[in-house]
């Protein structure tokens, strides 16, 4: 037979602590640009031509409104 033991919310600023770096990791992953250099590494050469956009590019495509390359 499993025992569980009740797991306590940490208070204070470990409680703080915690909140702040699971609210920082939940705003990061939201404005992660993965999901759309997943999806444009996914299509075939002749989708990303039609795009005029070659396979070594895609980095610089999708942070194109970031970073200046």
């Amino acid at each position: 037979m499993a025992t569980i033991a009740n797991a306590q919310r940490p208070t204070g600023f470990q409680g703080f602590i915690q909140r702040l770096a699971r609210d920082a990791e939940a705003h990061i992953e939201k404005h992660s640009r993965r999901a759309q250099i997943k999806a444009l590494a996914a299509k075939s050469d002749a989708e990303l031509a039609r795009m005029n956009l070659s396979r070594d590019r895609i980095v610089h495509y999708v942070f194109s409104d970031r970073i200046w390359f």
